[in-house]
């Protein structure tokens, strides 16, 4: 599950450990699904122990840590992808069988004095994955050639060139990472209804005004989404780095909402399939013949909302 938001808020609740040195990886063993780490868990190991966090960025939903290493060796990145269950934690874990990494972290003895921390990869599904790259492995792997713009800096042009020949329905489309990097099942839905398009329309009927409506509201969709530290949904399993649970579910507009009132126009939520994924809408804020986005007009709470254009 944990998207742009979550992955980004998991990035910016690490920043404690950077310049922290590599006192013991550790990959617990248990009964449950085993998780997919290459190299080895102990060539892994072997090559981090002894460095430092350099930097802790991100990649769309993956996390990126980059490892210091002495000139003559090359930089390595540990990527960690946490799919659908997967949590980067310093505090306690929700489960002890479901630790999949630990990494026992201790100021550098030339650096200035700092307590040592534990950080945590925890997965209870068991799907996300551990790799070890170096730095042209990495853009390989999480480059440009892979992943399209970050969603928090996506352009209207930039989507109009990507997808605006597409026959795809836009909702499947926006979660395509070689298109917008990051825009997961949530977020689609969210920024649809920001803007008034059907998630049904094919990209290919929607006018350059209409990308640049979805590209703006994907930035701010998602960057609201990030200051309040992502949406903890269904068994509440994803929370933040300090164990709290994100907040920005209970500001949901569609997504989860099948059934109830539409807090812009009042109707009634809509759950349909799309792509064997769960896809919410309210048609009448998303009619289908609607192209794009212009505008303003007021929801029920006197707020302003994107209305679309025909």
């Amino acid at each position: 599950m944990p998207e742009l938001p979550e992955v980004e808020t998991m990035r910016r609740g690490l920043a404690p450990v950077v310049g922290l040195r590599i006192a013991a990886v550790r990959f617990p063993r248990g009964l449950v699904r085993p998780l997919s780490v290459r190299p080895r868990p102990h060539v892994v190991a072997a090559r981090l122990v002894g460095h430092a966090i350099a930097t802790v960025g991100r990649r769309g939903k993956r996390v990126v840590l980059g490892i210091a290493a002495p000139p003559a060796e090359p930089h390595a990145w540990l990527v960690i992808e946490p799919r659908m269950t997967g949590l980067m934690l310093l505090a306690d874990p929700p489960t002890a069988e479901h630790v999949r990494l630990v990494v026992d972290l201790e100021s550098s003895a030339a650096g200035p004095s700092r307590p040592s921390l534990r950080m945590l990869f925890w997965d209870r599904r068991g799907l996300g994955t551990i790799r070890l790259f170096d730095a042209r492995s990495l853009e390989s792997v999480c480059g440009a050639a892979r992943l399209g713009p970050d969603g928090l800096l996506v352009t209207g042009e930039e989507l109009a060139a990507r997808l605006g020949s597409s026959r795809r329905a836009i909702k499947v489309a926006l979660l395509d990472q070689r298109a917008v990097a990051g825009v997961g099942n949530i977020y689609a839905a969210e920024i649809l209804h920001r803007v008034g398009i059907d998630p049904r329309m094919a990209c290919r009927s929607i006018p350059l005004a209409g990308w640049q409506a979805i590209a703006n509201a994907t930035r701010l969709v998602l960057a609201e989404a990030v200051r309040f530290a992502g949406s903890s949904i269904g068994d509440r399993t994803y929370r933040a780095v300090d164990g709290r649970p994100g907040r920005f579910q209970h500001r949901h507009r569609v997504y989860g909402r099948e059934g109830l009132a539409c807090a812009t126009c009042g109707g009634s939520v809509t759950r349909i399939v799309q792509a064997q994924r769960s896809t919410f809408f309210c048609p009448g804020c998303q009619p289908r013949g609607r192209r794009g986005a212009g505008g303003r007009r007021p929801d029920r709470s006197g707020r302003t909302r994107t209305a679309g254009i025909r």
